[in-house]
């Protein structure tokens, strides 16, 4: 896959001050924007669908979800050594750092990124320090309901994770939330009992709340829990993102265990900040290590080919016009562009129904799971990247 001539998209990182952890997750609405708000709530009632809902453009982050996904492949320092690990439970312990690595990566305050369009693609990859490179491919694969499909491998390091995002969105009042649903396959091709297969592990996400939508500082939080199984080798891990209540509670703190689903033996118990230190306690040993600091972790933002090389369909040339008056805070330039994107998609959709055109993607294909089938136990993914697409080299 040729990625020639790159830029990058260098984001400021967090605060390493401890005292920064509320702050950086809060937005305070301005004045001039209390009407737009109130646009808002005129189309809510609780448990609305948000995806039908006009949202403000100064709470969206000015690049789309298929890119926003990469902050899960942007800590090399946690993806590239886990195959390398011997021992099954330090190897699936590599797995719980990895997948809790990613989350701080974000900009201030609640934003919410651009909802892609249908056949919206995202492509982008990493030069890694010992010569080696990482891809990532992603297409939107469907609209309503809507769909993010994406693929990622790291060939040298036989690792391979295979992703489709399924978001719904709910108004809740004076929260908003974004349900997180789908799931994402990581497989280490050069491990597992079934050389053909490798040896996967299949991970869920937690839930997006976007709190004081309507009224006080909007904040952001993630919630509920998360799952990370190795069916091949019994372990599991159950993350649990906790919300702050009313009255006590702490922003951003997580919990949870990994154990043996067969024997119901549990390991190492979690604990900390999913934007802050974040700890492993060896239940056998009493031993509590340091699993991850996201306080002074540096993600490596990824490499993008120019918007010259880009297809009108490629995220950051498709929301150029958008991102550009987003970053300006001219919100009425912002907003006129992604009507018109909008607008676009309607009307190819209508043309589609007129004609009775079904459409299909273009860089992913459907799971061939079922008994038997050459990708049995992916079927939640739906789509899986068409293969014959791509020669990465």
């Amino acid at each position: 896959m040729p990625l020639p001539h790159v830029h990058t998209h260098h984001r400021s990182s967090l605060s390493n001050k401890s005292s920064d952890y509320e702050t950086e997750d809060e937005t305070i609405v301005e004045p001039d924007q209390g009407n737009v708000l109130s646009h808002i709530i005129s189309q809510l009632r609780p448990g609305a669908d948000l995806s039908r809902v006009t949202l403000p453009t100064f709470i969206l982050e000015p690049r789309s979800m298929l890119e926003r996904i990469t902050n899960f492949m942007a800590h090399p320092e946690t993806l590239l050594p886990m195959p390398t690990i011997d021992d099954p439970l330090e190897r699936f312990v590599s797995v719980v750092r990895f997948y809790l690595s990613g989350w701080h990566i974000k900009p201030p305050g609640v934003k919410k990124p651009l909802n892609p369009i249908l056949g919206e693609t995202f492509t982008c990859y990493w030069d890694y320090n010992d010569g080696t490179r990482g891809y990532y491919i992603s297409e939107q694969t469907s609209h309503h309901p809507p769909k993010s499909s994406y693929f990622f491998m790291a060939p040298e390091h036989h690792i391979r994770i295979d992703g489709t995002l399924k978001p719904r969105s709910k108004f809740l009042g004076n929260s908003a939330a974004s349900l997180m649903e789908g799931t994402a396959v990581l497989t280490f091709l050069d491990r597992g009992k079934n050389p053909a297969k490798g040896e996967r592990y299949h991970l869920t996400q937690p839930n997006m709340y976007a709190r004081g939508i309507l009224f006080g500082k909007m904040k952001y939080e993630l919630g509920d829990h998360s799952f990370i199984k190795c069916p091949e080798n019994h372990f599991v891990c159950d993350v649990e993102f906790k919300t702050k209540g009313y009255f006590s509670g702490t922003y951003n703190a997580i919990a949870g265990t990994i154990k043996n689903d067969q024997t119901g033996e549990v390991y190492y118990e979690l604990s900390g900040l999913w934007n802050g230190e974040m700890y492993l306690k060896n239940n056998a040993t009493g031993k509590k290590d340091l699993l991850f600091d996201a306080t002074h972790a540096k993600h490596t933002p990824p490499l993008v080919r120019s918007l010259e090389d880009q297809t009108e369909r490629e995220s950051q040339k498709l929301w150029y016009s958008t991102v550009q008056g987003l970053n300006a805070r001219n919100h009425e330039v912002a907003t006129a562009e992604k009507t018109k994107i909008e607008d676009q998609q309607r009307e190819e959709a209508a043309k589609r129904a007129e004609g009775n055109v079904e459409w299909h993607p273009k860089l992913f294909r459907r799971v061939r799971g079922g008994p038997g089938g050459s990708e049995e136990g992916e079927e939640d993914l739906d789509w899986i990247i068409n293969a014959e697409m791509y020669v990465l080299s």
